[in-house]
């Protein structure tokens, strides 16, 4: 997706994000170079394993009720990878935020200022698969729970054209669960899209929104949803939501 917008001469001023959107937009938000650092990563990681946890180490966790399957170590040593470990939010060229969810306050938070590792770990904590992030006293699960396409807070601060680059396959429609694994993932799908219905239809006159195509056939249902560790359509997934995505461009008079 970023990069059919950079062929359409699309440049961001202001870059909001959830989760792994949060990790990518921080990267555009860095400078120049970003399309290539992402694509040469995550086909890196895809030979890599992001979680490359063992099978005992997985079954321990289970075993001892610890909350999460894996640890945070993977993921930040990948962060502090791209970034510095004391790199912050401030300092990025583009202004840049990220969201996550608040335990405490059961409420979603906006980091806006502050170190920029830590708040990307605590907006990519996904329940079950890695432990809430203590920041300050708080802990912070996963951004998607509570805003997963956040185009309501790029509008807060002033955005008329925004481009939402949505890998939820959105355009999917739902359907009542068929087996016991579709019921979880509709629960929650239902709770992540319904935030972003109710800012669709509250858009303002003014602003112009573009909800990039994926390009990824996956529906809902489908339990390769539940292979976290399976990274290895990297490229035909990036390969395939830039074809998608150029064409809506295209159509839409790179607008």
């Amino acid at each position: 997706m970023l990069r059919a917008l950079e062929e359409a001469g699309i440049r961001p001023d202001l870059i909001v994000g959830t989760s792994i959107g949060a990790f990518n937009g921080s990267v555009v938000a860095a400078g120049s170079g970003a399309i290539k650092r992402l694509t040469d990563l995550w086909i890196e990681i895809a030979g890599a394993r992001l979680f490359a946890s063992g099978i005992g180490q997985r079954l321990k966790n289970l075993a001892f009720m610890r909350p999460a399957i894996h640890s945070s170590g993977d993921l930040r040593g990948m962060l502090e990878s791209v970034h510095s470990a004391d790199a912050r939010i401030e300092d990025l060229k583009i202004p840049f935020q990220c969201v996550a969810s608040s335990i405490e306050r059961a409420a979603e938070h906006w980091f806006t200022e502050g170190p920029l590792v830590d708040a990307l770990l605590a907006s990519s904590a996904i329940p079950v698969l890695l432990a809430p992030i203590e920041i300050d006293g708080e802990h912070f699960y996963d951004g998607g729970l509570v805003n997963s396409i956040p185009i309501d807070r790029a509008i807060e601060l002033g955005a008329t054209t925004v481009f939402a680059l949505q890998v939820g396959r959105v355009e999917v429609p739902l359907r009542p669960p068929r087996r016991l694994h579709e019921a979880a993932l509709l629960s929650f799908e239902i709770a992540r899209r319904h935030r972003f219905r109710r800012g669709i239809t509250r858009l303002p006159d003014d602003v112009e929104l573009h909800v990039l195509p994926s390009g990824n056939p996956l529906e809902f249902d489908d339990r390769r949803q539940l292979k976290w560790r399976d990274t290895t359509a990297t490229s035909e997934l990036i390969d395939a939501a830039h074809r998608a995505s150029a064409a809506y461009l295209d159509q839409a008079g790179g607008r």
